[in-house]
């Protein structure tokens, strides 16, 4: 067997049992809308999507997140591998809730950037001194990783008549 592909197995053995021991991401994302950035002819354009996602074990927080997504006929196929650019903005919908403890950096949403390499994250953390809840969307890979990030702040504050706002740093540790 040639040193490459004894290279490419032992890589996609490595891909696969990295996503078993991982939990899945409960979050579920919505596509908002999206929009044409390069048009194609005869093939989907690339477009920009934004997407809203929920905080799973927060109550009252929402996150969007704007992704690029490429097109032409690696895109219409779904093996482009999609650029790690990423934008997350994060805000207080209502009440804020906690469902339970957490970790700092505990995932909140997980998806696949590309078919075996590249994944985009959020992830939450707490900054207890200021009571902020922290969101930071980022992508790696698998072999090199990817510097692109962007990060969103929530200040907890209480919401209508519910009183004293709940502090972070009872609930993320």
């Amino acid at each position: 067997m040639g040193m490459l592909l004894r290279r490419w197995i032992l890589a996609a053995l490595a891909v696969a049992l990295s996503g078993a021991f991982v939990a899945p991401a409960m979050a579920q994302e919505d596509l908002i809308f999206k929009k044409s950035t390069v048009w194609k002819a005869l093939t989907p354009d690339d477009k920009l999507a934004v997407y809203g996602v929920d905080d799973p074990l927060v109550e009252g927080v929402a996150c969007h997140y704007t992704v690029p997504e490429k097109g032409g006929v690696k895109g219409m196929f779904g093996v482009a591998e999609e650029v790690s650019e990423v934008s997350l903005a994060c805000r207080q919908i209502g009440p804020i809730k906690f469902k339970e403890k957490a970790e700092q950096g505990d995932v909140v949403f997980r998806e696949r950037r590309s078919l075996i390499w590249k994944k985009m994250q959020i992830v939450r953390g707490c900054d207890a001194k200021r009571n902020v809840l922290v969101y930071l969307v980022y992508s790696d890979k698998l072999i090199d990783g990817s510097p692109q990030n962007s990060t969103s702040t929530v200040p907890i504050m209480p919401w209508g008549n519910t009183g004293e706002a709940p502090k972070c740093s009872d609930w993320i540790r």
